[in-house]
């Protein structure tokens, strides 16, 4: 069905779209949420409009878009509608046997820098051959049930849904410095990421013996460079750390910063050959990788 029809069928796409720009709050944000361009999303919503008699659904800002009443009025029905046709591309995906086809991963920072480090030939248990991995690093969970990604591999289980959850292991993280270097200052995260655990145990730490913070960066990749570099202290995954010649361990773990991590996927899908294999793939490495992970070796 073309997008631009106007005879009184609904096109679920133009739905799509609907939900997308009430999501996003704009045309050029629900356009990079979908991979459309925003002239084609502004003529979708124009369709989508003109199916229920031409009343428009947002009132226009200049800061955006936001759903007035009639629009408001159809957005729960809307939702039912992408939860019907979510729900069945789930079911066809797991009738799939073949094994090919992209496995998108929601992932935290160190669990990404953990598979990653899988991904090559080098790796003594590479992901299964005909099946394309797709990292999503990212600090909140992507939503499983709207496809936004096939598996999660997460530091806290989700306490809804209809998922399937099983604990991986643990990550484990240590204070770590250049080796030669005796400066007591500190590498953690910005003040707006204090939430977490490890930038809090940081600044308690700072706050208790009268250290300074000498660098702030808001991911570990860039924390571990500045530590390379002899910047200061901080904390890292021992995974990494302990393989870094350039790098001491200070002391063992610290318990407050140890995380646990968890496999979720959504039911419906957790029979795909793709995500069944990726699932295995994830679990297998978590296994032999369990030692070092935790610090151990």
């Amino acid at each position: 069905m073309n997008g631009s029809n106007v005879s009184g069928l609904l096109d679920w796409n133009n739905a799509r779209i609907f939900l997308a720009v009430a999501r996003h709050g704009s045309l050029r944000a629900a356009g990079r949420a979908l991979g459309i361009s925003q002239p084609t999303i502004g003529r979708r919503i124009a369709a989508f409009e003109a199916v229920f008699g031409g009343p428009t659904l947002f009132d226009r800002f200049p800061e955006g878009l936001r759903l007035n009443e009639a629009g408001a009025a159809l957005l729960p029905v809307a939702e039912q509608l992408e939860d019907a046709a979510l729900s069945l591309e789930r079911h066809r995906a797991a009738a799939s046997s073949v094994l090919s086809g992209t496995v998108r991963i929601s992932v935290g920072e160190w669990a990404a820098a953990f598979l990653s480090h899988h991904v090559g030939s080098s790796s003594d248990n590479p992901p299964p051959a005909g099946v394309t991995l797709e990292l999503i690093e990212t600090f909140q969970t992507a939503n499983l049930a709207r496809r936004e990604a096939d598996l999660a591999v997460r530091h806290y289980p989700p306490e809804s849904g209809d998922l399937y959850i099983s604990k991986l292991g643990v990550f484990a993280g240590a204070v770590y410095r250049r080796i030669g270097t005796e400066s007591r200052d500190w590498v953690t995260y910005p003040e707006e990421q204090g939430h977490f655990p490890m930038p809090r145990w940081v600044e308690q730490h700072v706050r208790e013996t009268g250290a300074s913070v000498a660098f702030r960066a808001s991911d570990m990749p860039m924390q571990l460079t500045a530590i390379r570099a002899g910047a200061g202290r901080g904390i890292l995954p021992c995974f990494i750390a302990d393989e870094d010649r350039l790098l001491e361990r200070v002391a063992p773990p610290v318990p407050e910063t140890s995380c646990e991590y968890w496999l979720i996927v959504h039911r419906d899908l957790r029979s795909a050959a793709c995500v069944r294999a990726i699932m295995d793939w994830v679990q297998a490495l978590f296994k032999s990788e369990r030692d070092r992970l935790a610090g151990a070796c």
